[in-house]
């Protein structure tokens, strides 16, 4: 395996060009907001669990209370989020990331 020394001029020039700055605007479109959205909810969950405790103790079946539902569903929220982020990243960041590194790569060859 080898390592090739590229000049930092490309990655300049390639970070200043409009697709890169439109590759970063649509993850962080998704990101930021789906963070925001899951901190709410986790943080939710954490204050139910301190100042609700009757209701995250309300038993729903047998021995399943509200507060080991909504725990699970922490598990389940997370892995639909990084589902929807593969599908997104697939269809939105990909093909132009792809782009992009095919021209940097053209470059320093």
């Amino acid at each position: 395996m080898t390592t090739r020394q590229h000049d930092s001029s490309v990655y300049e020039h390639i970070q200043g060009e409009e697709r890169f700055q439109e590759l970063k605007r649509r993850f962080r479109s998704w990101a930021f907001p789906m963070t925001a959205a899951f901190l709410a909810w986790y943080l939710l969950y954490v204050a139910l669990s301190v100042w609700a405790r009757d209701f995250m103790g309300t038993k729903v079946f047998g021995n399943i209370n509200v507060a080991l539902i909504f725990g699970l569903l922490q598990f389940v929220s997370t892995f639909l989020i990084a589902w929807a982020y593969s599908r997104y990243a697939e269809k939105k960041l990909d093909p132009v990331a792809d782009e992009i590194r095919h021209e940097v790569e053209g470059r320093t060859e």
